[in-house]
């Protein structure tokens, strides 16, 4: 690891599903008085514990959480909304003279912090809708018409050319990394990971992710964003009848594993995080920086 010349401001401990990220955090957190923000797209909904490995509630009693079980399933939830929750959290725990440790997997909530994206306008639903129904020559004639620029935008492909069109020409923004950030990176070994995968998602099965899932498909429905979750949505054909249990879970441990590797593919770009191949060779690292 580089020298470290002061103390983080934020310490940020990222990496795929399944590395050891929380347990990592919490043990950071509970010595070096942190406090934990999730930086997890299905942890924000309220009841949806098992399935997205939430912190249990003594976990949560140990350590001040943020940002979880701050959503109900039919509110919906984006990186902007998290970027703006995210850095309210981080000014107030550093407020408090405690250190803000940013943890989880979903890399464009955690980029969205480090690096002061600035997100494209949000669009009405309708006027999405309008431009969908339109062929790509009347989009791509609107642009001019407008003076969008469309320069590096694949102008073949539709759905880039209606975002154009609805930011008004806008690009996001990304700036420099954010001062006083150490980024730690958990990246087990392939096959540690997969057997890791595993064994988490027998754990789910006994802590009754069965039941779980029953409840809050009866409650909200297939359609509710959560639901659409690793571990959630692989249920509806066993409930449906035309899956057994076990090609279920064996759907969830898959779709975890190709998850991990989308997650691997978004990380590896960044040059800014310090990879580590266990939580313990991670957690003196750590320690070394914020003892000094």
């Amino acid at each position: 690891m580089a020298p470290t010349h002061h103390r983080p401001e934020l310490l940020v401990i990222t990496g795929t599903t399944a590395s050891g990220k929380s347990a990592l955090a919490l043990k950071i957190a509970q010595q070096f008085n942190g406090e934990i923000i999730a930086a997890d797209s299905w942890t924000v909904y309220k009841g949806f514990d098992i399935g997205t490995s939430k912190p249990t509630i003594t976990q949560q009693k140990a350590v001040k959480h943020h940002l979880i079980d701050v959503r109900q399933a039919t509110d919906g939830f984006n990186a902007p909304l998290f970027q703006q929750m995210a850095e309210r959290a981080i000014k107030n725990i550093q407020k408090r003279g405690k250190l803000p440790i940013l943890v989880g997997g979903t890399g464009l909530y955690i980029d969205s912090v480090l690096y002061d994206f600035g997100f494209l306008p949000s669009v009405n639903s309708d006027e999405r809708a309008k431009f969908n129904a339109m062929s790509l020559p009347e989009l791509l004639e609107i642009a001019q018409i407008q003076n969008i620029d469309l320069t590096d935008i694949d102008i073949r492909n539709k759905r880039r050319i209606i975002r154009a069109i609805e930011a008004k020409g806008q690009k996001p923004t990304k700036k420099a990394l954010r001062p006083n950030s150490l980024i730690i990176g958990l990246n087990p070994e392939p096959g540690e990971l997969k057997l890791r995968i595993q064994q988490r998602t027998d754990r789910m099965l006994a802590a009754g992710l069965e039941t779980e899932v029953r409840e809050l498909s009866s409650r909200y429905g297939w359609e509710a964003e959560p639901m659409k979750g690793i571990g959630y949505r692989e249920w509806r054909e066993y409930f449906e009848g035309s899956q057994s249990l076990e090609d279920t879970k064996s759907r969830i441990v898959s779709a975890t594993n190709n998850l991990a590797k989308r997650q691997r593919t978004w990380f590896k770009r960044s040059p800014d995080i310090q990879w580590f191949s266990s939580a313990d060779a991670a957690y003196k690292a750590i320690s070394a920086v914020l003892n000094t």
